[in-house]
């Protein structure tokens, strides 16, 4: 039966690893269905806060290749990049282990991501690949998929729900607001630049969810 297994995953030279250090107020979303085809060696990501400083650091970064700025819109870019080839990835082994990898969002140390699996032991392998990759793989929840596909599940990732609800617990939603972003990102230990992105995205997937007519 497949599962979802939602983990971090950390490694200095984890794709995009050292821009993650160097732009710690950016964040970062992995366009998920193109992180499945090895054949291409190309990836896109949605960002949150590049600027300049966020181009530069990707020049220096030892896991880019080469990186394309495809659209910069009002609030957020879409870059185009290649991996070097000693970059870590776990995206082609979930791909080979029969999995998709579904989500992946940046943290402070790496990245968040939820990950479609056939089995525990497809699961159990990818640890092990990690393990032997030097890869930090810390897993917080596992679902089968039976569990959450037959109810209402909105498509939010740890980080943004984390956010959501701290935001709601301190009045953030009220009117006035009885918090400020400072006020969370020191509660949360992030930028408010980074609680306000997780907040934004977070609101707009729970109206996707719930809202709008599919």
């Amino acid at each position: 039966m497949s599962l979802v297994a939602i983990a971090d995953v950390a490694h200095p030279e984890l794709a995009l690893a050292p821009t993650i250090r160097r732009c710690p107020d950016v964040s970062i979303e992995v366009v998920s269905h193109t992180t499945t085809d090895p054949e291409t060696g190309l990836f896109f990501f949605l960002v949150e806060g590049a600027d300049e400083r966020f181009d530069q650091a990707l020049e220096r970064d030892q896991t880019v290749d080469s990186w394309v700025l495809v659209d910069d819109l009002e609030s957020v870019r879409l870059y185009r990049l290649r991996h070097t080839e000693q970059t870590k990835l776990i995206s082609p082994k979930t791909a080979a282990l029969g999995g998709l990898m579904l989500k992946a969002e940046s943290t402070d140390r790496g990245w968040a991501v939820r990950l479609h699996l056939p089995d525990r032991e497809a699961l159990a392998d990818l640890w092990e690949y990690c393990e032997r990759e030097g890869i930090s793989f810390e897993l917080y929840r596992m679902f089968r998929q039976d569990e959450w596909t037959n109810g209402f599940a909105p498509e939010l990732t740890d980080h943004q729900r984390d956010a959501l609800v701290a935001a709601y617990e301190a009045g953030y939603f009220e009117e006035p607001r009885e918090t400020s972003l400072e006020e969370l990102a020191e509660r949360l230990g992030i930028s408010p630049t980074a609680v306000g992105g997780r907040i934004r995205r977070g609101t707009g997937r729970l109206v996707e969810s719930t809202l709008l007519e599919k």
